[in-house]
């Protein structure tokens, strides 16, 4: 199998098709678009039925990826293991603890993602919930700015965010989403309990869709001109208030 170690990348129909067939986990595959190749449509269609995002680029995207003899597809092998969301929550019920779970609503920057998962695990955070499409990539530079975090928390990868709110609540957690536009303020919340706490982009916040599913919305208050964070120190100050709260 042909793989470039530095950025996990494995390219050429046959080698991602071993990919495949292999069973390892898989962050994205890119195929040159406007191609008929039967082979690489075999690929895309296998790949959406193991919920693998998708994407058709130009052939300048692909050579810029790796110069060698890419046959129009390069796929970005995963250096973790995701875990089923289902099974994840009701192991931590069983283990006599409240979850604690944070839901990432497109966060994209690969080391503002890393730097998420240090801090989660650091605040004990049970599992990460991130959306198949609108995500970072899992790859070596998210690894590092993790400290070694990813290798060790939960990673849950869910094709609807909204299906995964539902699940989420049904299994009995809160679900609490920070936005700016909220009223009430984190300082007077109640983080205590099953939780779990949902981020937005820094562009763009928690959609709509998602908002309008949550159990309550709330902001960061703060006194200075500014009225926005980094989404990773946001989601630090609330994870830490959360820690706060459980008494630790």
């Amino acid at each position: 199998m042909e793989k470039n170690h530095d950025n996990n990348l494995v390219f050429g129909v046959h080698p991602v098709q071993e990919l495949i067939r292999s069973g390892k986990e898989m962050e994205k595959v890119f195929i040159q678009a406007g191609s008929r190749s039967p082979e690489l449509s075999e690929i895309a269609r296998d790949c959406r039925a193991r919920q693998v995002p998708v994407q058709f680029v130009p052939i300048e995207k692909m050579n810029r990826l790796t110069r060698k003899n890419h046959q129009g597809v390069v796929a970005f092998v995963c250096p973790i293991e995701y875990q089923p969301l289902e099974k994840v929550i009701p192991i931590i019920y069983e283990q006599g603890r409240d979850p604690f779970v944070l839901l990432l609503d497109r966060v994209t920057d690969v080391r503002n993602f890393g730097a998420i998962a240090r801090t989660a695990y650091a605040a004990g955070v049970d599992a990460i919930v991130i959306p198949t499409v609108g995500s970072a990539l899992i790859n070596g530079d998210a690894m590092k700015t993790s400290a070694g975090a990813l290798s060790h928390i939960s990673v849950c990868r869910v094709a609807n965010l909204k299906d995964a709110i539902d699940l989420l609540q049904a299994s009995g957690l809160r679900v609490v989403g920070f936005t700016e536009k909220a009223n009430s303020s984190l300082w007077d919340a109640d983080l205590t309990g099953p939780l779990c706490v949902m981020m937005g982009s820094e562009e763009d916040g928690i959609s709509e869709g998602c908002l309008k599913r949550l159990d309550q919305h709330l902001r960061i208050p703060m006194p200075g001109d500014i009225d926005s964070l980094n989404v990773s120190v946001a989601t630090g100050i609330v994870c830490f208030e959360v820690v706060r709260q459980r008494g630790f």
